[in-house]
């Protein structure tokens, strides 16, 4: 059996605040090592129920957070930022279940620990189709349009909630309960981590329960910036439409196409956005 798994920071356990998850802070180095642990905590859980292949895609920031040398030897990792399938970089058809360690909660979720879909300071909202969605949403998207179904999650309370409402009965480990978006109440180091430990156990035991997320075609993805500036930029690719000052949209019928649209157009934004401000 093969496993997937994407791993954040936001909900990795004990993590709360953004100079934790920011390469560029002192407290970041120690957090590295708590996204470690969680994974390695997961790895165990999957190998328990007879998972013989893991590979592993660091999904946080620049991507390259974890580090090989205190990841369990028997997972693979994939590492950079320059993934045409991002977080979800990696996976094909030949996986038979994907799992979510250290997801975070949409942007906008109430009390959810650092709350944000895809670039926090720049996406307000993202729709797929009608329907509010955050990473999670976004990236089963992408493991259901290869047959893959998610069976597992990693996080806080709210985040839990989230990916269950989307994706049915899937296990989930909740190693904190979000009171504001930099506040939470964590589990201590060795129950959460057990906790992942029997998740991701318990999940591959059950894997021909869950269903691939499918998104119907044609697929429509719209955002909503934070600045008009950034919507704007968005229409220099001609595919895009601008729905209002902050919203764009654009439509393929391949659920990929319309992903690495997505994809490319915050970070043509972003771009644009550093150059102004950075």
């Amino acid at each position: 059996m093969k496993l997937f798994i994407s791993c954040d920071m936001e909900g990795i356990s004990g993590v709360t605040g953004s100079d934790e998850t920011d390469p560029q802070k002192e407290a970041y180095q120690r957090c590295r090592r708590l996204m470690v642990g969680d994974v390695n905590a997961a790895i165990e859980g999957a190998l328990a129920a007879g998972v013989s292949e893991i590979l592993v895609n660091d999904s946080h920031d620049g991507m390259r957070n974890i580090m090989i040398e205190e990841l369990n030897p028997k997972a693979h990792l994939i590492s950079g930022v320059l993934k045409p399938l991002s977080m979800m970089q990696g996976i094909d058809s030949t996986f038979d279940m994907a799992m979510f360690v250290g997801y975070h909660a949409m942007a906008g979720a109430a009390a959810a620990v650092m709350n944000h879909t895809v670039y926090g300071r720049m996406v307000d909202d993202a729709w797929i189709n009608g329907s509010l969605v955050g990473e999670t949403a976004i990236n089963a998207g992408i493991a259901g349009y290869f047959g893959v179904p998610v069976g597992a999650v990693t996080g806080d309370d709210k985040l839990a909630s989230e990916a269950t409402k989307l994706l049915g009965s899937i296990e989930s480990a909740v190693v904190k309960k979000g009171i504001d978006r930099y506040t939470a109440e964590c589990l201590p180091l060795t129950t959460s981590r057990e906790y992942i430990k029997q998740t991701a156990k318990r999940a591959v035991e059950r894997r021909k329960d869950f269903k691939p997320l499918k998104h119907s075609s044609p697929v429509t993805f719209k955002v909503r910036f934070a600045s008009t500036s950034e919507a704007a930029t968005a229409c220099w690719l001609p595919t895009v439409k601008q729905e209002d000052p902050r919203t764009v949209s654009f439509t393929f019928d391949d659920y990929i196409d319309s992903f690495r649209m997505f994809h490319a157009v915050l970070s043509l934004a972003s771009t644009a956005q550093d150059r102004i401000f950075g």
